[in-house]
C-alpha cells in the first residue's frame, strides 16, 4: 500500500503531544468527582472513560496489549475493551495511568522521529500501515485533540483551550493518512474523479482526493473543490456532527462533492 503524500511542511509531532497532552492535563486537575462521572460526548463512555480510554492507549504500547491493538480488527471495540477494564479503578489511579504513560509516549516519539525507525512501516488495526513516528506522534496527537476538544470541553461545557499550527498541522496528517489507507482499501466506486480538500487557517492546506488515495494538490486543478475550516475538520470528518452545519464550502459538482463528504469516516 503506498503512502500519501500530504505534509508541506515538517511537522514537529512529538511537541504537538507534549502540547495536547499538557492541554489535557490542566482540565485533569480541575475537575471534582462530578464532572469526571458526566457522560461524554462520546457514545457510552464517560470523561473518565475518555481519559482512561488514553491512558490506556499510551500504556499499551509499552505492554504485550499492542500486539492487540495493532492486530485488531476493530479498533473501536478494543478500545471499549481497555475502558471496561479501568472502570473499577478510582479516578487517581486513571489520571496516574494517563500521566506516566502519556509522558513516556511523548519521550519515544521525539526518540524515533529522526531516526530509521521513525519511518518503519507499523499497523494499526484496520486502518492500515503507517511510518512508526506518524502512529506515535500524528494517532496519538489527534486523539488528543478530538477527545479533548470535542469529547470532554462540551460534555462539561468548559472553553476551548485553544490550539496552533503545529498542532493542527499534525492532526490533519494524521487523519488524511487514515482516509488515505480507507480509500487505498476500499476503492469505493462513489469516488469517479478527483477532487480538491481545502482546509483554510492554521495547519491547514490543499490536498486532491482520488482513487489514488490522497495527495498534494500543489498546483493540480480539479472540476470540484470542497473548501472547509481547518479547525472544524476534526470534528465533522470523525461523523461526531454533520459537515452541512459547519463552515464546508463547495466550487463545482455539488452533488459530487456531497457523496464524498458524506462518506468521509476517519476513525
Amino acid at each position: 500500500m503506498s503512502r500519501p503524500r500530504l505534509a508541506l511542511n515538517r511537522l514537529d509531532r512529538a511537541a504537538a503531544l507534549r502540547a495536547e497532552r499538557a492541554a489535557l492535563l490542566q482540565v485533569c486537575e480541575r475537575l471534582d468527582e462530578s464532572q469526571w462521572q458526566v457522560a461524554s460526548k462520546a457514545p457510552g463512555w464517560s470523561v473518565r472513560d475518555v481519559v482512561a480510554h488514553m491512558g490506556s492507549g499510551c500504556h499499551s504500547i509499552f505492554t504485550p496489549s499492542a500486539l492487540k491493538v495493532l492486530r485488531s480488527k476493530d479498533i473501536e471495540t478494543t478500545n471499549d475493551d481497555f475502558v471496561a477494564q479501568r472502570r473499577p479503578w478510582n479516578t487517581a489511579d486513571v489520571v496516574t495511568e494517563y500521566r506516566v504513560w502519556s509522558a513516556r509516549v511523548a519521550t519515544l516519539a521525539g526518540a524515533i522521529s529522526p531516526t530509521p525507525l521513525g519511518r518503519a512501516p507499523m499497523p494499526l488495526a484496520e486502518l492500515g500501515s503507517f511510518p512508526a513516528a506518524l502512529l506515535l506522534g500524528g494517532a496519538m496527537t489527534f486523539d488528543h485533540h478530538t477527545h479533548l476538544r470535542h469529547d470532554i470541553l462540551p460534555a462539561l461545557d468548559l472553553p476551548d483551550p485553544g490550539t496552533d499550527a503545529n498542532r493542527m498541522g499534525v492532526v490533519v496528517e494524521w487523519m488524511l493518512a487514515v482516509l488515505h489507507n480507507q480509500l487505498m482499501s476500499a476503492q469505493p466506486s462513489w469516488l469517479t474523479h478527483p477532487i480538491t480538500l481545502e482546509l483554510r487557517g492554521a495547519g491547514g492546506g490543499a490536498w486532491t482526493i482520488g482513487r489514488e488515495g490522497v495527495r498534494i494538490a500543489n498546483s493540480e486543478r480539479t472540476d470540484t473543490r470542497i473548501t472547509a475550516a481547518v479547525s472544524e475538520f476534526p470534528e465533522w470528518a470523525t461523523k461526531r456532527c454533520e459537515w452541512q452545519g459547519r463552515t464546508v464550502d463547495v466550487s463545482g459538482d455539488e452533488d459530487y462533492a456531497a457523496t464524498v463528504l458524506d462518506h468521509i469516516n476517519i476513525v
